[in-house]
């Protein structure tokens, strides 16, 4: 197979830990040739739709994870058998205008994942309004009248922006919080932005879980990412520490409805984000922590990614 991977540029990815490349390795262990593109190298000409696709050898040495492997060359996504889009966020304009291209190489025939449609669709905050029987009270709004009010009403919640990642822009607000009112303005940019308030997790102490669905498969090690001291956040990229851990039958039970479902809109691999046996995000555009749970665990995710693209 000929696999290609949408990422931001190579030179900027940690090998170490990121599951871009962990996929890539697996791929290449499998017999299967791995290209790289950057987003702002797909185009479409005369209804076409190709991209400036670089062929890589990778290796396991994280301090020179791969070579380039022949020419760069513009190649139509139709060349490919499989074409992973990774791009971290944020999920801006020209993020949505990737999925558009993508979705016009997906009607060519060519077999792009996640589905470019679905990523769309799929505010990674929004869409958990789909599964209010899982998740935590949670309100989305601009208007701030509604925000305060719900402060009031359920006394300590969380505030997080709908485009964020890792962790940046979260707050906790507790009803007294003398900067309730400046931690409002900042998140919701006076006014100006949606915003998502939760009702606030005690159980974010035992991690902030996330748990890995591939093709419609629920993965039986999830990845606690554990707040530091002091901090609310659970996010690795905020000082978590990540320890694997088996499911608990909540957080399967949950998995488990929601993996048909979104396997069945083309979402080929899916990170859903589980506090206290709440689903609180459900992350499409590039799902991680698939190698700290292959590391202790000893369970292959990657590999479990490059088995369902062989099987498709």
């Amino acid at each position: 197979m000929k696999i290609a991977f949408i990422v931001d540029p190579l030179d900027k990815l940690k090998p170490y830990k990121d599951s871009s490349v962990a996929m890539m390795r697996a791929g290449q262990k499998r017999g299967h040739e791995i290209f790289a593109i950057m987003r702002q190298h797909l185009l479409i000409r005369d209804g076409v739709v190709s991209a400036l696709s670089t062929p890589l050898a990778v290796s396991d040495d994280d301090a020179s994870w791969y070579t380039v492997n022949g020419s760069a060359v513009t190649r139509p996504l139709t060349a490919f058998d499989a074409i992973l889009m990774r791009q971290d966020p944020p999920f801006d304009a020209e993020y949505v205008t990737a999925t558009w291209m993508l979705e016009r190489a997906a009607l060519q025939g060519a077999h792009v994942f996640n589905n470019p449609q679905a990523i769309r669709d799929h505010s990674e905050k929004v869409s958990i309004a789909e599964f209010p029987q899982f998740t935590p009270t949670t309100l989305i709004a601009r208007d701030t009248t509604s925000i305060q009010a719900f402060i009031d009403e359920l006394g300590d919640v969380i505030l997080k922006p709908l485009d964020g990642m890792g962790g940046s822009g979260i707050f906790r607000v507790r009803h007294n919080d003398p900067n309730r009112n400046a931690i409002i303005e900042a998140v919701g940019d006076n006014g100006q932005r949606t915003i998502m308030a939760q009702r606030y997790l005690p159980a974010i102490s035992e991690g902030d879980k996330r748990v890995l669905l591939v093709a419609g498969k629920v993965m039986p090690w999830c990845l606690a990412r554990i707040p530091k001291s002091g901090e609310t956040r659970g996010n690795l990229a905020a000082g978590g520490t990540g320890v694997a851990m088996p499911l608990t039958a909540r957080e399967r039970e949950i998995a488990e409805t929601l993996a048909p479902i979104l396997w069945q809109r083309g979402l080929l691999i899916v990170g859903l984000d589980m506090i206290g046996g709440h689903l609180t995000e459900i992350n499409v555009t590039s799902p991680t922590c698939m190698v700290e749970i292959a590391h202790q665990a000893q369970y292959d995710i990657p590999e479990q990614v490059i088995l369902a693209l062989e099987s498709l």
